[in-house]
């Protein structure tokens, strides 16, 4: 794991589809392919802490932390269940180890159940009103 440099955004991009599509087939993305391309290249990479697991040289993960929150996390579809998104939440516990809090959609119950494996607790439900995606989803804390 590592921090990414501008080098690595399209292959975070690239990760960031193949694992939205794979983990949310029913959720309509907001966003065309190219836009997330241009988002992530000209704003996450540059301007946010994200980090990136490679094997064998290919990056196979993406975690991106905002102060004490997890705003991204995403693993190639073909690498979940490998330890990688352990590895992800080691490191923002010790990036934040005042706390943590994500958002992930409510159809999500395997996210669920891996954040709540890490000591997560739901503290928020919501109808979707606040996202672009109009997805109902679920606020998450960590707290030591």
């Amino acid at each position: 794991m590592r921090r990414a440099v501008a080098a690595d955004a399209e292959a975070v991009a690239e990760v960031y589809l193949r694992s939205y599509d794979a983990a949310l087939p029913t959720v309509v993305r907001a966003h065309t392919d190219d836009a997330v391309r241009a988002y992530i290249r000209d704003a996450v990479v540059p301007q946010r802490e994200t980090w990136v697991a490679e094997a064998d040289g290919v990056v196979v993960g993406l975690m991106v932390l905002a102060d004490e929150e997890i705003s991204q996390l995403y693993l190639h579809p073909d690498w979940r269940g490998r330890g990688i998104g352990d590895r992800f939440v080691t490191l923002a516990k010790e990036r934040a180890p005042g706390g943590l809090s994500l958002w992930t959609f409510q159809v999500n119950k395997p996210a669920h159940r891996f954040y709540e494996r890490h000591g997560f607790r739901a503290v928020e439900h919501t109808d979707g009103s606040g996202n672009e995606e109009r997805e109902p989803d679920v606020r998450y804390e960590w707290r030591p």
